[in-house]
């Protein structure tokens, strides 16, 4: 980990904050599934090397660095809004409301948080968006690993529960696979009906 990453941590710091969340969300893209939030309060003394956007990191190192991310840091909040209410107010609302959610759960109670993309939350915290924070700050970084593997673990759950359709392989994700499983099953319970790729699909 390079000391780039404490940037926008330290920054923050020496403003005289002393709870700094990072948040990040997993699942925007899925036709199916929940939008899984993380929020992460890291201690000063964090050092794991590895931390990096989810995205960059093999399933094998997120769900190693995950367990570790869970017992080291100061506290972690998990936020989940499911498929029902995505569709009544829209991807980037329940995006936003799955991350004042897991902001909510955290204990000590932040005091500032910084957040992956360019948008805020409903919270009178004081926050600053980053856009690609989860390569540029890492608390938000560690947020995205642990939105990732716990939205990942869910699919693998909802995978026994409907197995035609694949979801733990794609996670949900408009793969050809997926969207013939669609056109071929239908749409299931946890399926995003507003979604291109299922709302053809509604009757």
């Amino acid at each position: 980990m390079t000391t780039d990453m404490w940037a926008f941590e330290s920054a923050a710091q020496q403003d005289g904050f002393h709870f700094i969340a990072g948040i990040d969300e997993a699942g925007r893209g899925p036709l199916a599934g929940p939008v899984v939030s993380a929020a992460v309060i890291l201690p000063a003394s964090f050092n794991l090397d590895g931390v990096d956007d989810s995205k960059r990191l093999t399933p094998k190192k997120r769900e190693a660095l995950f367990g570790e991310i869970y017992g080291r840091a100061t506290s972690v909040g998990v936020g989940v809004v499911g498929p029902n209410r995505i569709d009544e107010i829209n991807i980037l609302q329940a995006s936003l409301q799955s991350m004042a959610m897991a902001v909510a759960c955290l204990k000590p109670r932040p005091d500032c948080l910084l957040i992956d993309g360019i948008f805020k939350i409903d919270s009178k915290l004081p926050q600053t968006p980053i856009t690609k924070g989860d390569s540029r700050s890492v608390s938000i970084a560690a947020a995205s690993i642990i939105a990732k593997v716990t939205r990942d673990n869910m699919m693998a759950h909802y995978h026994c529960r409907y197995p035609e359709y694949g979801f733990a392989k794609h996670k949900g994700y408009p793969t050809k696979a997926h969207k013939a499983a669609i056109r071929e099953y239908g749409y299931t319970p946890i399926h995003r009906r507003s979604f291109k790729g299922v709302k053809e699909y509604v009757t």
